[in-house]
C-alpha cells in the first residue's frame, strides 16, 4: 500500500511538471529582443518607455527590431548620439511606429502593402522585391521570422521614423498611376528614407494618361515599359530644390544618369523640360513634390544635342527666348540647323556688336526659329529648292556642291536626336529682310493671357493662323478684332501670325 501511493505521488508530480512546461508562454521581449546581444539599445530604449510591458502582454504583434547598428547608423546620420537618440521626445511613437498589432510573417508580406502600426502617426509601406529581400520603408530586413508565443520579430537594418515623406505626399494625393509604377518598380525604399532629401516632379493621373495617349497605348503598357524605373527615376533629383530656387536655364542632374533635366522659368511659369509645374512646393520631412502636367522622358533631344556638342552660344540663345520647353519635347520631331559658336561671333563682327549684342536682337526668337523644320528631315531627305521653316519663312537649299542652306554651308549632317535631327552650320541664317519680315506685335494687345477659352487680339486686323510649337496649324480665320475660340486647344504655347496687305507679324499665348 505504501509503495502504491508513492508511485501514484511520483507520477502526479511529473504530471504536474510537464503541466506546468506546457503552459510556459514565450514573448517576443523577453525571449527574443531582451535575450539578443544585438538589440541593447532597443532593449534600453523599451524599457525607458515603458513598452516591455505591451510587448510581453500582447496577444499577437509584429516587431520590426533595430539592431544596435541600426541606432549607431541614425545617430551617426543626424550627428547626434546614442543618448540624444533616447532622449528624444517622441521615442515612444517612434518605437511603435516599429509593431503591429497582429502576427505577419515574412511569407505574408506582399509588395507595396500599406500598414497601420500601433503608432498612428504614419502608415508603413512595404516592399517585397522579385528577389524575395523585405523592406519596411527603407529599412531591409536582414533576418525574418523569429517567432515567439506571441508574434514574431522581423530583424531590420535602419530605424524607422514616423515622418511625412514625398512617397506619403503621392499616396495621399491620389497619384494613382505615379504610385502604382514606384511600388512595381521597388521604388518605396527610396522614396521612403527619411534621412534623405529629395525632390520630385510628380506627374498627376492625367499626366500618364496623356502620355498614353501621345505613344497610342494604355497605361498597362506604359507600366510594362523595360526603362520605367530610369523614367521615374529621372523625375527625382537627389536634393531639395524649392520653386524660388529654380532658374531659368538651369540644368539639374536627377537620379537617373541617362540624361539631364533642363529647367525654363519664364511669364508663362516653371517648366522641366517640356512638363509645367502645375502646383509647387508640397513639403514633407524628406523634401518636396512639385506636381507637372506631363510625364517627362530621359530621351535625347534635339536640345541635347546642342548642350553636349559646345554649342553655348546657341543654348544661350533658345533659353533667353523661352524655347528650351519646346526643343525638350520627346513627343516632338523637329530638325535643327545649328549654327557653331564661331559662327554667332562671326555674325557679330558682321554687326558690329559682341554675343550679348546679338542675343540682344528683338528678332532674336524670330532668328532661331528660322534654323527649324517641323518635322525631321535628313540629309539624304534635302532636295534642291526652298524649305519652310518654323517661323513661316523659307530658305533655299543648295546641293550643286555639298549641302548649302542659303549661303551657310552644313559642315557635319545627321546628327541624330530622339525628337529629330541636328545639322551644324558655319553661320547663322538671317530671315530674308523684306518687307513681308515676320516681326513681333510690342503694341498689340492679346488677352486673356494666359487664357482656357477664348482670347482677343486688338489693334491689328487680317488673316489669322494659330500655330502650335512644332509647327502644326491647328486654326486660321480673319481677325477683325473678334474673339478667337480656344477651349479644345491641348495645353501649352502657341504662335499667332496675322497678315495684312502691310506686313506679316509674329505674337503668342499661352493655353492653360
Amino acid at each position: 500500500m505504501k509503495i502504491k501511493n508513492t508511485l501514484t505521488l511520483s507520477l502526479l508530480g511529473l504530471i504536474m511538471t510537464f503541466s506546468n512546461l506546457s503552459f510556459a508562454q514565450t514573448n517576443v521581449f523577453d525571449d527574443v529582443i531582451a535575450t539578443s546581444p544585438n538589440h541593447t539599445y532597443l532593449e534600453t530604449a523599451l524599457l525607458q518607455e515603458g513598452l516591455d510591458a505591451a510587448l510581453r502582454q500582447n496577444p499577437s504583434c509584429t516587431v520590426f527590431a533595430p539592431d544596435d547598428s541600426a541606432f549607431n547608423n541614425l545617430a551617426s546620420t543626424l550627428g547626434v548620439t546614442i543618448s540624444d537618440l533616447l532622449a528624444l521626445p517622441n521615442l515612444s511613437d517612434i518605437l511603435t511606429y516599429h509593431v503591429l498589432g497582429s502576427t505577419v510573417l515574412s511569407t505574408g508580406i506582399s509588395n507595396g502593402a500599406v500598414v497601420s502600426p500601433l503608432s498612428t502617426t504614419n502608415t508603413l509601406k512595404l516592399t517585397k522585391t522579385s528577389a524575395g529581400d523585405v523592406y519596411v520603408n527603407h529599412s531591409q530586413v536582414s533576418t525574418a521570422d523569429i517567432t515567439a508565443d506571441n508574434g514574431v520579430v522581423h530583424v531590420v537594418s535602419e530605424l524607422l521614423l514616423p515622418d511625412e515623406t514625398v512617397a506619403d505626399i503621392a499616396i495621399d494625393n491620389g497619384f494613382t498611376t505615379l504610385v502604382t509604377a514606384v511600388i512595381q518598380e521597388e521604388l518605396l525604399p527610396v522614396l521612403t528614407n527619411p534621412t534623405s532629401s529629395l525632390t520630385v516632379f510628380a506627374p498627376s493621373d492625367s499626366a500618364f494618361d496623356e502620355l498614353a495617349l501621345k505613344l497610342g497605348v494604355t497605361i498597362n503598357d506604359i507600366l510594362a515599359l523595360p526603362n520605367l524605373s530610369d523614367i521615374l527615376t529621372y523625375h527625382v533629383i537627389g536634393s531639395e530644390v524649392v520653386s524660388s530656387t529654380l532658374t531659368n536655364g538651369q540644368i539639374v542632374q536627377p537620379v537617373s544618369t541617362t540624361n539631364t533635366i533642363k529647367i525654363s522659368v519664364n511669364n508663362d511659369g516653371v517648366f522641366a523640360n517640356q512638363s509645367k509645374v502645375t502646383t509647387a512646393d508640397i513639403t514633407s520631412d524628406n523634401g518636396v513634390v512639385h506636381v507637372i502636367n506631363e510625364v517627362v522622358l530621359p530621351s535625347e533631344t534635339v536640345i541635347d544635342v546642342a548642350i553636349d556638342n559646345g554649342f553655348t552660344s546657341l543654348t544661350a540663345a533658345v533659353i533667353q527666348e523661352g524655347l528650351l520647353s519646346t526643343l525638350t519635347n520627346p513627343h516632338g520631331e523637329f530638325t535643327v540647323f545649328a549654327p557653331t559658336d564661331a559662327a554667332f561671333d562671326d555674325l557679330a563682327i558682321a554687326l558690329g556688336t559682341n554675343l550679348s549684342g546679338v542675343l540682344a536682337n528683338p528678332d532674336l526668337t524670330n532668328i532661331l526659329l528660322y534654323h527649324t523644320l517641323d518635322s525631321k528631315v535628313l540629309s539624304s531627305d534635302l532636295s534642291s529648292g526652298s524649305v519652310t521653316t518654323l517661323n513661316g519663312q523659307d530658305f533655299i537649299v543648295d546641293l550643286t556642291m555639298g549641302v548649302m542652306i542659303n549661303d551657310a554651308n552644313v559642315t557635319t549632317a545627321d546628327v541624330l536626336a530622339d525628337n529629330g535631327v541636328v545639322h551644324i552650320l558655319d553661320k547663322v541664317l538671317l530671315p530674308p529682310a523684306t518687307s513681308s519680315k515676320i516681326t513681333y506685335l510690342p503694341n498689340v494687345s492679346i488677352y486673356p493671357n494666359p487664357s482656357s477659352n477664348y482670347i482677343n487680339i486688338q489693334n491689328i486686323e487680317g488673316e489669322y493662323s494659330i500655330v502650335n510649337m512644332i509647327g502644326n496649324t491647328i486654326s486660321k480665320g480673319t481677325l477683325r478684332n473678334n474673339k478667337i475660340d480656344i477651349s479644345n486647344f491641348s495645353n501649352g504655347v502657341y504662335i499667332v501670325k496675322i497678315s495684312n496687305q502691310k506686313n506679316n507679324y509674329l505674337t503668342s499665348f499661352i493655353k492653360e
